[in-house]
């Protein structure tokens, strides 16, 4: 995009996103969204698909995991023992319904949000697994299928540039926001496999009526991470929707909350906390280090 919009912090570009590669590397751990180990060679026992070992029942196992068969053929109680699948898959959820294109110091929270997705990703495609990507915007989703390698963190980066330009667009012609959060993310569960991370990024404005459902259905076969992003000390500003002039003298409305509103709010919506909660007005290195604390490395045994 040319003109008043291409400027950085509105905007999105390829090659920006690339260089967070170095930036997530540099960061004292790699965070790990789910207890997958990619990228390792070993089994470890767990709660996974795959059957690691077959034993007699003792008391306190979960009765859940009888083996009708052995059990049968045997005349005693047998229960199944799994492993956890060594294939890691992240679905990155990036926000670009209009309520994400504001800030007021280094970025738009809808860049804000890409940022701390690519920073993930990459940890992800470097310790091994794959990443997919869905991308919410006033119209179509944008729809990036799970790979690894460095290939599939470009498909996923292409993905978000190509969105994110789709919801600034939305905005700038005055469309509305579009789908609650609720009624978007219903592909969100078909488009990767049980045991998956699905790692949202959201201001979480207009989650919808059925948020905390969707999120009980997601978390039911797969673990669901929320990234609330948010501007952490907007001048102070009283909470509400502003009217707020672009360069080109059009007029578009953002909604402003406090962080720690946003939190309780959330909290209240689905019953957790967020995994995370990024200030728009941090410097990536900043969002790296605390994406690393909050998600800290799980070495394989």
């Amino acid at each position: 995009m040319t003109g008043p919009l291409a400027a950085v912090g509105v905007t999105l570009a390829s090659e920006t996103l690339i260089a967070l590669r170095r930036v997530a590397l540099l960061a004292d751990a790699a965070p790990v969204l789910a207890a997958l180990p990619g990228g390792f060679a070993t089994r470890r026992k767990g709660h996974g698909l795959e059957v690691a070992d077959m034993r007699e029942y003792v008391a306190g196992d979960d009765i859940r995991h009888l083996d009708r068969g052995t059990t049968a053929r045997t005349g005693r109680l047998h229960v199944r023992q799994f492993q956890e699948e060594r294939d890691r898959i992240s679905l990155l959820v990036a926000d670009f319904r209009p309520p994400m294109f504001w800030g007021l110091r280094r970025a738009f929270l809808s860049v804000a949000a890409a940022e701390a997705l690519a920073l993930i990703g990459w940890h992800v495609v470097e310790s091994g697994g794959r990443v997919g990507l869905l991308a919410i915007t006033p119209g179509a989703p944008v729809v990036v299928p799970p790979r690894g390698r460095t290939r599939g963190m470009l498909d996923v980066i292409g993905g978000l540039v190509q969105a994110h330009q789709d919801g600034l667009e939305a905005v700038m012609s005055g469309q509305d926001e579009g789908a609650p959060l609720d009624r978007a993310l219903i592909r969100a569960g078909r488009l990767v496999p049980p045991g998956s991370e699905i790692v949202i990024a959201s201001g979480f404005d207009a989650p919808g009526a059925g948020f905390r459902d969707r999120m009980d259905a997601l978390a039911h076969r797969r673990s669901p991470r929320l990234i609330l992003i948010t501007e952490a000390d907007p001048g102070r500003l009283p909470r509400g929707s502003y009217p707020i002039r672009m360069a080109d003298g059009r007029s578009v409305r953002v909604h402003l909350a406090e962080a720690a509103a946003k939190d309780a709010e959330l909290h209240r919506q689905i019953g957790a906390r967020p995994a995370l909660v990024v200030n728009a007005g941090d410097s990536v290195e900043e969002t790296a280090r605390r994406i690393s604390a909050a998600f800290p490395v799980r070495h394989a045994a």
